[in-house]
């Protein structure tokens, strides 16, 4: 895509005041498979849709994990969210190397939105054409954290947020049921992170073990990555909730046909 003369060069300026550059870079994320994530006040959760290149071969991971406490989430380019992981791991590492303790995320997180944003000024570096949500606890306070960044530098926390493709439904899902969330316990947090994926599948596919994986960490739990079968029952569970869903709606028709008869 070309679309003009200040879309060349990342530090070339448009007369609108934009870097065009960053802007497509912020794209690619958009058009990356769907991941999602939320808090509670004990637990962090992200979800994620893994993508597989044809039927003959294996899913992408889309969750890795940086440290015991630290786990992301991504959208956009894969290798471009592996190099980012390797930075990371090697921030907690040296870290816990000097200091004797695990890195506190938000000092991780200033760290990666500068790496993002030296990119955005300089020829020499494109910018990183990924976005990342970062579950996370504090060892100081042991609270939950949910950071998102963004090619253009940016830093944002949230009590639950989606990326990628078709993510907005995931984020009306996520708003519409952000009430639950602070109380919620660590199965009700999972079962709304699949139901968000729900509608970020694309065209005629199913949510399954094999395209969907959880992650989840909490003060008292190291970071765990549930996919394949053991992500199964959670899978069960959601669909159990769907039906007894449409058991109700059924029943509420089934009402209203009997007073209409009566009348």
């Amino acid at each position: 895509m070309f679309r003009n003369q200040y879309d060349t060069d990342v530090t070339v300026w448009s007369p609108e005041g934009r870097l065009l550059q960053v802007e497509y870079a912020m794209e690619s994320v958009k058009q990356g498979s769907a991941c999602v994530g939320l808090r509670s006040d004990k637990y962090a959760v992200l979800g994620a849709l893994k993508r597989s290149v044809s039927e003959l071969s294996s899913h992408q991971k889309k969750l890795l994990e940086i440290d015991d406490h630290i786990g992301i989430g991504i959208a956009g380019l894969t290798a471009d969210a592996r190099s980012l992981a390797k930075y990371m791991r090697n921030e907690s590492l040296n870290h816990k190397y000097i200091y004797g303790a695990p890195l506190p995320p938000h000092m991780l997180m200033g760290d990666l939105a500068d790496k993002h944003q030296r990119t955005t000024q300089t020829y020499v570096r494109r910018p990183f054409g990924v976005g990342l949500l970062v579950a996370s606890i504090d060892p100081r306070s042991r609270k939950p954290h949910l950071y998102q960044t963004c090619p253009s530098g940016n830093l944002y926390e949230y009590y639950a947020s989606a990326i990628g493709a078709r993510s907005q439904s995931a984020r009306t899902y996520l708003e519409k049921h952000a009430e639950a969330f602070p109380t919620a316990s660590k199965e009700d947090l999972m079962v709304h992170a699949l139901q968000a994926l729900v509608g970020c599948v694309s065209g005629d596919d199913e949510l399954t073990k094999e395209n969907a994986s959880i992650m989840v960490v909490s003060a008292d739990e190291k970071l765990t990555l549930i996919e394949g079968d053991e992500l199964q029952p959670y899978l069960d569970k959601l669909e159990l909730a769907g039906n007894g869903d449409g058991d109700g709606e059924e029943d509420g028709a089934d009402d209203d046909v009997d007073a209409m008869e009566e009348s």
